[in-house]
């Protein structure tokens, strides 16, 4: 029997990363319907259980809706998620989250996350770009001990207001990460 070397480990950890962040996420889903129903249940969810988000939605000019992000990693790791754009409570876009991340971590998460855009050059320039990387210009409210998300858009001076939610899994460690967002055709 043949020993497992340390860099065989982490070429198989490499390869198996995009079949764990695809796990549960849409991947070979019915489309747009079942994006929708997953989007509509999510905001259901943020709605009723953090009240403050339904004011911050009525400010927004469109939202981008992460129904689930997958990840996982193991010093490199991978993400995956799938949802849609709503602009004026309809969908006018899908699109595809892909996040990745290096550095001294292990385990695995879900998460859903909406991306409130404030104004409408902010979501202009989403809609145009090929392929959008949350930036310096995103304001994260992150839901850490169960209390109400609290996002105040009168003081906040972000075009983009992201809330993240939902969490479930562990991922510990500390890494470099980046999430890009791709128009996509479910």
């Amino acid at each position: 029997m043949k020993n497992l070397s340390r860099r065989s480990f982490t070429l198989g950890a490499l390869a198996a990363s995009p079949l764990l962040a695809a796990c549960g996420n849409g991947v070979g889903s019915q489309g747009d319907q079942k994006i929708d129903a997953r989007v509509d249940s999510t905001l259901n969810y943020l709605f009723t259980r953090y009240p403050n988000t339904q004011d911050l939605a009525d400010k927004s000019t469109g939202m981008l809706v992460m129904p689930l992000v997958t990840e996982g990693g193991f010093l490199v790791g991978g993400g995956y998620g799938r949802g849609a754009l709503r602009v004026g409570g309809v969908t006018v876009d899908y699109y595809s989250a892909t996040k990745g991340s290096v550095g001294l971590q292990i385990g695995a998460q879900q998460f859903a996350h909406v991306l409130f855009f404030m104004t409408d050059d902010a979501l202009s320039k989403f809609r145009r770009s090929s392929g959008w990387v949350a930036g310096a210009d995103v304001e994260y409210v992150f839901n850490d001990k169960g209390e109400n998300l609290r996002a105040d858009t009168t003081t906040s001076s972000s075009p983009v207001v992201a809330v993240i939610f939902g969490q479930a899994g562990a991922l510990a460690g500390v890494s470099l990460e980046g999430m890009k967002y791709t128009r996509i055709i479910p």
